[in-house]
């Protein structure tokens, strides 16, 4: 049994030079620049999409022919965005961009060529654009819009879901959001994805495999389920009470805490928190779950800080998506998580792929009967 690591823990499966994390430090860095340089700086997602696919960030002639490939991926085919329409409001929104990702992989052709690659993963981005605002408007009733892509992914894609022009507040908002969650080393999704394209498969069927594991609940859906823990406690002045029932009895876990890799206080959660400062005020339902949050926060690090668990970046990000408008509603927020994720899975199977290729095909240790005799089923007492 000493063979065995449940869950992969700690094992390394692949080299990579795109992220880098300290978990008891509290670093998270993309090609060397930290997280917070880069919003703190006013990098743009565009910048960074870049800096994954290229490994270097770029000059500005650069980022506009990159961002010229970006915006060809906002033109999907019609089958795709009949994908989405097809199926019923009431879908689970990461299983709509699923099945529009899958069907990518049914109608594009592709093979794998350094020279195409990155082109075709800039598409794939721009790609992730029109799904998932049409996937946002599909469960609510409302008709798509057609990207209209002046001012950047961001303002795009807030303007596209949201069929109003956002703020700047709410733009900058969304672009950091597009920015924290861009990757996060090989977590299920990634290697998810990874073993996909391992067998020479293409890049959406890659991304179509990584979305069929952020679906699960061990790995999405922590951003919706720390809003629907603010939304049962209900106020600011029910916390305590709430938090002595459930957490210190152990009868509940406290969701947005803790996390596989840090033992401190997440870097992404801090700068989420201070969006969601900025933003809450504007949304009444929002304000009341960050007045709850910061309450539950500092119980939270009290009871669990010097074990090492300390708030997760899901913890205040679904403050910020409701901030901006969008509602707890059928695994949304993961799904605005895929939106930015996207750009790690595919610059992950790229490295992988072109540098380090080979197919994924792990063993299992045998526990069950030696050797047995088959007996006919009428000779069987």
């Amino acid at each position: 049994m000493e063979r065995i690591s449940r869950g992969l823990e700690d094992v390394d499966i692949k080299w990579t030079r795109l992220t880098t994390i300290d978990g008891e430090r509290g670093i998270l860095r993309y090609a060397g620049y930290s997280v917070e340089d880069l919003i703190s700086g006013g990098a743009s997602a565009e910048e960074i999409q870049y800096l994954f696919l290229y490994g270097e960030l770029p000059r500005e002639g650069e980022l506009r022919g990159f961002v010229s490939k970006v915006e060809r991926g906002y033109r999907v085919p019609v089958h795709v965005t009949s994908a989405i329409s097809n199926l019923p409001g009431s879908s689970d929104a990461v299983a709509l961009q699923m099945g529009a990702f899958a069907s990518l992989a049914a109608s594009e052709r592709f093979k794998w060529d350094k020279t195409t690659d990155r082109d075709v993963a800039a598409s794939a981005i721009g790609n992730m654009l029109t799904i998932t605002a049409d996937v946002y408007r599909h469960v609510n009733g409302l008709p798509f819009v057609e990207p209209d892509p002046r001012g950047g992914y961001a303002r795009t894609f807030l303007r596209a879901a949201l069929g109003r022009e956002p703020t700047d507040d709410e733009s900058r908002a969304m672009n950091a959001a597009l920015i924290l969650y861009m990757d996060h080393e090989v977590p299920a999704s990634t290697t998810a994805g990874l073993v996909v394209v391992s067998t020479l498969s293409d890049i959406y069927s890659g991304v179509t495999g990584a979305l069929a594991a952020l679906k699960g609940p061990l790995h999405g859906g922590a951003a919706e389920a720390a809003i629907a823990q603010f939304a049962e406690i209900g106020s600011e002045d029910a916390v305590e009470r709430w938090f002595q029932e459930n957490i210190v009895t152990g009868k509940r876990r406290l969701m947005g805490f803790g996390h596989r890799v840090y033992r401190t206080y997440d870097p992404r959660a801090r700068i989420f928190k201070g969006f969601a400062e900025r933003l809450a005020p504007r949304n009444p339902d929002a304000l009341r779950y960050y007045r709850v949050a910061l309450k539950l926060e500092e119980l939270g690090i009290a009871q669990f800080g010097s074990k090492g668990i300390y708030p997760n970046t899901d913890f205040w990000s679904g403050i910020v998506y409701m901030s901006m408008g969008f509602p707890l509603k059928n695994n949304i927020y993961t799904a605005l998580f895929a939106l930015s994720r996207i750009t790690g899975w595919l610059a992950h199977f790229i490295e992988y792929v072109e540098e380090q290729h080979r197919l994924i095909r792990p063993r299992a240790v045998y526990t069950g009967p030696e050797e047995r005799k088959f007996i006919p089923i009428s000779q069987r007492s």
